[in-house]
């Protein structure tokens, strides 16, 4: 299902690599939209072929469907509010309210919850307070991971996880143009305004200045600290029947800490 996404989200973002590999529709062109669907199908005959004679099949597929849905609003709401898609930047529409439920809808139940709530049903564990209790940290952790990736996406000099990184020019809404917006100066916002979701590299490269002269980097960081401090504690205070472990992994994994550089 990941799959399935990411060769429909390389398509609206106009990203030509993936993991250090061209992005599945600059490979076969949008013939890569049909491939998408196809995947779909194939997901649903593997569920019914390999989870049809157990009980907890419907329950199952509904699991599927259902973040399969969110996972889909999500996508559309990111398409509406990138200023590419609309053409000229709207930063009425970049706000952290909004960033918060973007992330949630388009990240969050997709690569974090969906996998984690389907495990734990087919393992036969239904209590609901325990599936709440998962998906309430699980929305934290991937809310931390969306903001590191949004970062380095302006921080670092390399490509991150070998993708082509676009969101400046795609005029996505991201934490660090949330974060500049809400401290940028009136003629810094001008800027902004004129250079944010345009694919010419004299207008990113503006709009990374401005990130740098507001100081994106070190309130990137002290929010770093902040929040992986905060997330180790909270699961540290999990219930017993959860497995503690497995949710310290994921943080380790999924958000490793960059820190600032002397």
């Amino acid at each position: 299902m990941h799959a399935v996404h990411i060769v429909m989200n390389d398509i609206v973002d106009h990203a030509d690599m993936r993991r250090n590999q061209p992005t599945w529709h600059v490979k076969v062109g949008l013939g890569a939209i049909n491939d998408a669907l196809i995947m779909e199908t194939c997901i649903q005959k593997l569920l019914e072929k390999h989870f049809k004679l157990k009980n907890c099949y419907v329950e199952l597929m509904n699991i599927f469907w259902k973040y399969n849905k969110k996972t889909g609003h999500g996508h559309r709401l990111d398409i509406f509010i990138s200023t590419n898609w609309r053409k000229k930047a709207n930063f009425d529409l970049f706000s952290m309210d909004r960033y918060n439920t973007l992330v949630k809808y388009k990240m969050s139940y997709l690569s974090f919850i969906f996998p984690f709530s389907f495990t734990m049903r087919f393992a036969g564990v239904i209590d609901s307070e325990m599936h709440r209790e998962a998906e309430k940290i699980l929305l934290k952790i991937c809310h931390f991971y969306q903001v590191q990736n949004d970062f380095l996406n302006y921080y670092s000099k390399k490509k991150i996880g070998g993708k082509s990184e676009t969101d400046i020019q795609e005029g996505k809404c991201t934490w660090p143009i949330v974060i500049a917006l809400e401290r940028a100066t009136a003629e810094q916002k001008r800027i902004l305004r004129e250079c944010y979701g345009i694919a010419d590299k004299e207008k990113v490269k503006r709009v990374k200045e401005i990130y740098d002269k507001i100081g994106i980097s070190n309130i990137y960081f002290d929010y770093e600290e902040e929040t992986h401090n905060l997330l180790n504690a909270c699961i540290q205070q999990l219930s017993s029947k959860l497995p503690t472990e497995y949710f310290l992994y994921l943080l380790v994994t999924s958000c490793r800490k960059i820190g600032r550089k002397d």
